[in-house]
């Protein structure tokens, strides 16, 4: 398997955090893959800057950090301005329609995905905002299985939200694979 080096980042409360800890748990637990995942923030948590730095192999990691990303998710503006110059050459840049207006030249896919407005026409609550992302992700690259990210939710959150997170991870799939074309 070729190591996956990916970036989430956004602003604090969009939940980048949380979603690089579940696909980096769902690889290690479901996958038998080997994954580290570090995080920064911005000067505030909530609404400052913030960056997730997941990296997922077949073999020992022996560096945390993600300079070029093969992936790499920008649900800010900052987020895309600041990040969108270390994209790896034939990586995945994606983009949220709703929060980001794409003007960067860069040497990758550029997948521009109308994630929060799904999420919130289809769901109606931004919270799962995150799973929706991880599901686009997830069908773009194929890393982890759905199964697998079901089963880390599944253990994370209480069970009455459990429906509404599974609803989120479907909508970010059909949109990833939606525009993975």
């Amino acid at each position: 398997m070729e190591r996956i080096r990916m970036v989430f980042s956004g602003s604090g409360g969009q939940g980048v955090i949380t979603a690089a800890v579940i696909i980096a748990e769902a690889a290690v637990l479901y996958e038998n893959l080997v994954a580290v995942q570090s995080q920064s923030y911005g000067a505030q948590a909530r609404g400052g800057a913030t960056k997730a730095d997941i990296i997922i192999s077949d073999s020992e990691i022996n560096f945390p950090k993600v300079n070029n990303p093969n992936l790499l998710v920008c649900l800010t503006q900052e987020a895309y301005t600041q990040f969108s110059p270390t994209i790896r050459p034939g990586g995945f840049l994606v983009t949220d329609t709703y929060y980001v207006k794409t003007h960067n030249k860069v040497a990758a896919r550029q997948r521009e995905l109308p994630m929060y407005q799904s999420v919130m026409d289809n769901i109606g609550k931004p919270v799962v905002y995150n799973i929706c992302m991880l599901g686009a992700v997830i069908s773009m690259i194929d890393i982890v299985r759905p199964e697998s990210i079901m089963k880390v939710l599944e253990s994370r959150i209480p069970a009455n939200l459990v429906d509404i997170n599974k609803k989120a991870l479907e909508l970010g799939l059909k949109l990833g694979e939606q525009y993975n074309k």
